[in-house]
């Protein structure tokens, strides 16, 4: 019963404690006495005997503190530590009991980061145990078993002196059966900041809270009148869900006094999708999003959180200005799309956030800065650079750490956070022990920082650009106990940047060679933005053929920003591939307007029209587009009387239009024709349309025949003429006789009217028509459709 309540972390009496300790003592005088009396053992042995009595490094008993409250401690308050011990021995722990340990001051930086990174180590330097009532006593400790604990301690019980950085132990000591005496099996040191009054010169501090995300939205966009977007997945509307990445920033965000910073891509993502939207699945298929209801609420959110708050804009798609630096300048117009990214940043924060965005910082991936680097980053109109101290270190002999604020020249100002604390944040922060010892390890540095001299400062801190829930909610506590301290005042940005800067501070930017080779290897290649610049010029040619540009060139301008972004860092595989989707697709628009293809044509005579269809399958019209079809073989057939005609070109969204060229035959034969649209600019556009047109001339003898046979038919019809006029007098003569008795009326009354009537029938029967008829044609009717093999075109 006794080692059932003691494995459930039961404590002892006081007195039972004493006993125990004392016969512990006792029993360990006869073998320390005997210890003493062995001769002397050589180096080898006298080594691994000190290591079991005063091993080094991790104990053999685990100690995490998941709590430490209140973080900044003042006169008067109860400091409570909770956690939990755990044995990772092969022995069982016995006789063990966890107790509190202060250290003396730390008083630089670099103890800090020290003491940070061997935390668990059992010989480090602490002071002594305070009062045994502070305590908590476990019997037993089994291998492999947790056991929690909770101590509470007033202040004044700490002995706490002058300002500054406490180390405090967390040590749990106690016996196993193969080390059978009292000795530290595991601790945990941490951080007790301890200023009970307020500073007469607080530090300014700025803390960056990014609201930025991955590329979500591709360049497609429906045919209807409102362009439907379509995203890459359904990632973003997870991160903006309640309980996602991007609502805990908001959620958390929200009450604390930080400084935005908000990609605008973001923003328009979101906005985009509080309407109709499309959402990318597996193959060339999509299908509608449901999350319109989350993205507004998202967005309602986000308005009232930055709406007393100073917003940085960065621009838009977050592009990475040092893949830029590094292997995008030598590439034509990279540095165009940078100032676009910028230039679209006002008018897309403004009306969603209903506040009016900062624009002129820059900030590079890290802070990591080099000369080029500034010079892309300011080419788009940004004067201030956001840096860090990793990166533009001191060179001077400078005691503290200065202000933020560097001029570098040119009306440029580096803004250099600092990078102990802003790099505190990255890693697992699920743990509740690693979220305690962040928030204590900021708030050492914090104040060792302000202690390290008289000048008031202005220091910035810009953790990384997409921190996970786990890691914002560590932000929001560090944030909370730091500007409930007494040595620290929250400031924006923009005033930081204004501060006056300090004299003995490095304004000096740092060379190329200083750049981190780790950050070079994840930059986009020089081939990324090859592509996109191929892409922009496929996009400028077919701009200007369009009714409506702004229908390709909005969604397509900013699709290749997001082809620059910092996100694509470490994805050169999803980089590229999104590359090549929006090429693809601009690709697949260009082929909607082309030429229809043509089979062999047959032109019968010395001239005749050639049709060429454009069929227009796009939603919008076409113009500005001229078509220009030239014959190979001039000598042979001529286009407009010329080796090529041109003809402007006009298309209505969805329809066809057939173009018209006189051509003109001089010789038989074969004669190749090519069709081929241009822009404006004389830019050729599409694929070319070749066909063969097969010339059949006609000759001289045929056109002999053919007039001889038309003169015999005149011929033939003056013959008809002549024989009808004489016939007709004939009639006239007799008719004029019959009443005076002729010589032929008496006799034979009928015979002249028998006569007459049979001249008549025989005139019938050799008649011709009055007029030729005209000839019958040798050309189809015109169409717009695919012509047929062997077709005929109009005279």
């Amino acid at each position: 019963m006794a080692e059932a309540a003691d494995f459930q972390g039961t404590s002892a009496s006081p007195a039972r404690r004493w006993l125990r300790r004392t016969g512990t003592l006792f029993a360990g005088v006869p073998l320390l006495a005997g210890l003493l009396q062995l001769p002397a053992a050589s180096p080898a042995g006298a080594t691994a005997q000190s290591t079991r009595q005063a091993p080094s490094g991790a104990g053999s008993v685990s100690v995490s503190v998941n709590s430490l409250t209140p973080s900044t401690p003042t006169e008067g308050d109860t400091v409570t530590v909770s956690g939990t011990v755990t044995n990772k021995g092969g022995k069982a722990v016995t006789d063990a009991h966890v107790g509190l340990r202060v250290g003396p001051l730390l008083n630089t930086r670099s103890g800090i980061e020290t003491v940070a990174r061997n935390s668990d180590d059992v010989q480090g330097a602490v002071g002594p145990e305070i009062d045994d009532k502070y305590s908590q006593e476990f019997e037993r400790l089994a291998p492999g078993v947790s056991q929690p604990f909770r101590i509470s301690v007033p202040t004044d019980e700490l002995s706490l002196g002058k300002n500054g950085v406490y180390q405090l132990a967390v040590a749990l000591s106690g016996q196993t059966s193969a080390q059978p005496w009292q000795q530290t099996l595991g601790v945990r040191h941490t951080f007790l900041p301890w200023q009970p009054e307020e500073a007469d010169k607080k530090t300014r501090t700025t803390f960056l809270w990014p609201l930025i995300s991955t590329v979500h939205t591709t360049a497609e966009t429906g045919s209807d009148e409102q362009q439907t977007p379509v995203l890459r997945d359904d990632v973003l509307a997870k991160e903006i869900s309640p309980g996602g990445r991007l609502d805990r920033m908001v959620a958390l965000g929200k009450d604390l006094d930080v400084t935005w910073v908000v990609d605008p891509d973001l923003l328009a993502s979101v906005d985009a999708m509080t309407e109709s939207y499309e959402v990318r699945s597996e193959g060339d298929t999509t299908t509608a999003g449901r999350h319109q209801a989350v993205a507004k609420r998202w967005l309602a959110q986000v308005q009232s959180a930055v709406a007393d708050n100073e917003v940085v804009a960065l621009p838009f798609g977050d592009p990475d200005l040092a893949s830029l630096a590094h292997n995008g300048t030598s590439v034509t117009g990279s540095l165009s799309h940078l100032k676009e990214a910028t230039d679209v940043v006002v008018n897309t924060v403004e009306p969603i956030l209903h506040v009016k965005p900062t624009t002129d910082f820059a900030w590079p991936v890290n802070g990591a800065v080099d000369p080029s680097i500034v010079k892309v980053a300011t080419s788009a109109g940004a004067d201030k650079v956001i840096a860090r101290s990793d990166s533009f270190r001191e060179t001077g002999d400078l005691s503290y750490t200065p202000s933020a604020a560097r001029p570098i020249g040119g009306g440029t100002t580096a803004v250099v956070a600092d990078a102990r604390l802003s790099t505190l944040f990255q890693g697992d922060m699920t743990k509740a022990s690693t979220t305690t010892s962040t928030v204590q390890r900021f708030l050492a540095q914090s104040l060792t920082l302000s202690l390290q001299t008289g000048r008031q400062r202005s220091i910035v801190v810009a953790p990384q650009r997409t921190p996970s829930a786990s890691q914002a909610q560590t932000m929001a506590e560090v944030l909370k106990a730091v500007q409930d301290g007494n040595w620290s005042e929250s400031q924006d940005l923009t005033a930081a940047a204004k501060a006056k800067p300090d004299p003995a501070a490095t304004t000096e930017v740092p060379s190329a060679s200083s750049y981190p080779s780790s950050l070079r290897k994840q930059e986009l290649p020089q081939s990324a933005f090859e592509q996109i610049a191929r892409t922009q010029d496929k996009l400028d040619k077919f701009q200007v053929i369009l009714s409506d540009p702004s229908r390709v060139v909005t969604p397509f301008g900013r699709a290749l920003n997001r082809g620059m972004s910092v996100s694509w860092r470490g994805q050169v595989a999803e980089a590229a591939t999104y590359r090549s989707g929006v090429e693809a697709y601009l690709d697949g628009l260009l082929d909607q307007v082309k030429l229809i293809e043509k089979s062999e044509t047959k032109l019968s005579g010395r001239s005749a029209t050639i049709p060429v269809t454009v069929q227009n399958n796009l939603v919008q019209g076409v113009e500005h587009l001229t078509l220009r079809l030239t014959s190979t073989n001039p000598t042979r057939l001529e286009i407009d009387g010329a080796a090529y005609g041109e003809q402007p070109v006009t298309v209505s969204g969805g329809h066809s239009q057939s173009v018209k060229f006189t051509t003109s035959a001089n010789a038989n034969g074969r004669a190749t024709v090519i069709a081929q649209l241009y822009t404006q600019d004389g830019q050729k556009y599409g694929e070319p349309v070749t066909f063969d047109v097969k010339v059949t001339e006609i000759t001289a003898t045929v056109m002999l025949v053919i007039g001889g046979g038309v003169l015999l038919l005149v011929l033939a019809g003056f013959r008809m003429y002549t024989q009808r006029k004489r016939a007709a007098a004939r009639e006239v003569l007799e008719e004029k006789r019959a009443p005076d008795g002729g010589s032929e009326g008496p006799q034979n009354p009928g015979a002249p009217a028998v006569r007459l009537t049979k001249k008549s029938e025989d005139c019938s029967e050799t008649d011709a028509p009055e007029q030729p008829s005209d000839p019958v044609p040798d050309t189809a009717p015109e169409s717009a459709d695919p012509s047929g093999t062997g077709e005929r075109v109009d005279r």
